[in-house]
């Protein structure tokens, strides 16, 4: 599940004694027994590095991750605790040089400390006792989970937050991360299978594919065939929108550890798995931590499954941004979690280069969900899609998370491939900036290295969009010099979308 945390004062702002090392700055790609090996011994001196930090007694850190540079340097990402409590919101990352510089990125400044752990409001029945330290002052809390179905069908995992002296809610949000995308199916491909014709990659991590028949709940059937050939390419044959997922999931991991140098979701080697052909009618597609799976839904009609590459690319994403920075879902840092699989996503399906479903910077525009042929969603320009913002505003957190991603899209885009006309794979773009200034782009390549650094080392659960602008810029520093190119190319697409 999401650990959940707001930024207040200067929390999330990354802190970077040092100049960048250039290409020695690039994570290394660890093997699961290596990546295991480095958490142990993380975790074994997590009690000096919290006393060296400057933690209270009554703290503890446990380590999610450990990412290492070629450089030397190492980011070990924490969870924390207040007298075996966990504390949401208080996760952090501290970052340590080879010359034993080190500094922290907090998603929380406040100091953790309650004058009782002892409750005095009555828990709901299956609540976890912790401290909310999301808030701005740490307070004794209890935590629900609430499951059903949201208005569209999609499964709900309302997570609830009260206050365990009062019982007054303090916050809610909604763990189940959906998304969209187009289906527009990928031709003819080489599928990963196991012996017997199942759909079962053993060269990515066991990565499997399940029917769910119509069904809402549970695993499902894993597909299993008398021969190696999957599906016609017709949404009435069963195995084609399986063969669209597995296809997905495969690229992404591709991309994941060919581009990232991350071996799979949570970099320990082992796959999620796949669900299709979810409900009856279902428009839209979603990624859950508590199975760690993708599901995808047949969309209107039964008749166009959301299982396109970049919806794969998409919800696989959330998995990866759930196993880093662990983006809350809403306000702006939901916002960035978005937007985070949608630049993702783009980036598997320009990654994959496949003739059938060229890349581009338009989100979900084949489904056609609007009936009019337009995309859902514009990287270049958000507000064309009558909802999502095309800059930052004070107003930014009150959208939905879908459309408060619009101007960390809009970043990316300009990063990539710089503002004014162009076009590319055939879509012309038109991209604007809010300073009317002229942006020069770095390559798609650059942009995605740079987020996902940022994402990985620098970014927290309650990173906000000028947080999100200080942890790319520790990103570019970190991989090209705070003196670079694009490092100023980054500072300049920032000021374009109004992040200063």
């Amino acid at each position: 599940m999401v650990v959940v945390g707001v930024q207040t004062g200067t929390a999330g702002a990354a802190v970077v004694n040092e100049t960048g090392t250039g290409a020695g700055a690039t994570a290394l790609v660890l093997s699961a027994p290596q990546r295991a090996a480095a958490i142990q011994q993380a975790q074994a001196s997590a009690a000096a590095t919290a006393e060296a930090i400057g933690l209270a007694d009554r703290e503890k850190l446990v380590v999610r991750d450990v990412v290492k540079d070629a450089d030397g340097t190492v980011h070990t990402r924490y969870e924390r605790t207040y007298d075996g409590l966990p504390v949401l919101g208080g996760d952090l990352v501290v970052h340590q040089k080879k010359n034993g510089a080190r500094s922290t990125t907090k998603a929380t400044s406040a100091r953790i400390s309650v004058p009782t752990t002892a409750a005095a409001a009555t828990a709901r029945e299956g609540a976890r006792k912790v401290i909310w330290a999301a808030g701005g002052k740490p307070v004794l809390a209890w935590e629900t989970v609430e499951t059903g179905h949201q208005h569209d069908g999609t499964p709900s995992e309302r997570h609830v937050i009260t206050d365990a002296t009062t019982g007054k809610e303090l916050h809610s949000y909604e763990a189940i991360e959906t998304g969209v995308g187009n289906t527009q199916y990928s031709g003819q491909v080489t599928l990963g299978t196991s012996p017997g014709f199942t759909l079962t990659d053993a060269g990515r991590g066991g990565h499997k594919t399940y029917d769910l028949k119509g069904g809402t709940s549970g695993t499902g059937t894993l597909f299993t065939n008398s021969t190696d050939t999957w599906g016609n390419g017709l949404a009435s044959n069963r195995e084609t929108a399986a063969a669209d997922a597995h296809y997905g999931a495969a690229v992404t991991w591709d991309f994941y550890k060919n581009e990232l140098g991350r071996n799979g979701i949570r970099g320990d080697g082992v796959a999620a798995y796949s669900r299709v052909h979810y409900g009856n009618a279902y428009v839209n597609a979603f990624w859950s931590d508590s199975c760690f799976c993708m599901t995808y839904g047949d969309g209107a009609g039964n008749a166009k499954p959301l299982t396109s590459l970049d919806v794969a690319g998409h919800e696989m994403t959330h998995g990866l941004t759930a196993s880093t920075a662990n983006l809350r879902y809403s306000k702006e840092s939901g916002g960035l979690n978005e937007a985070t699989s949608d630049i993702l996503g783009t980036s598997v399906e320009f990654y994959a280069n496949n003739a059938s479903d060229a890349g581009d910077y338009l989100i979900g525009e084949k489904i056609d969900i609007r009936g009019n042929g337009t995309p859902l969603r514009y990287m270049d320009k958000p507000s064309k899609d009558g909802n999502s913002a095309d800059y930052w505003s004070s107003s930014l957190g009150r959208l939905d998370v879908h459309y408060s991603s619009g101007p960390a899209n809009h970043f990316f885009y300009l990063l990539a491939e710089g503002s004014g006309t162009k076009t590319i794979n055939g879509v012309t773009y038109n991209s604007p900036t809010y300073d009317n200034s002229t942006v020069t782009g770095i390559g798609r390549e650059k942009a995605y290295q740079i987020w996902y650094k940022a994402l990985s080392t620098y970014m927290t659960s309650s990173t906000t969009y000028a947080g999100a602008r200080t942890a790319t810029l520790s990103a570019a520093s970190d991989l090209y010099g705070a003196t670079s190119s694009e490092y100023n190319a980054v500072n300049a697409a920032w000021k374009a979308v109004n992040v200063k």
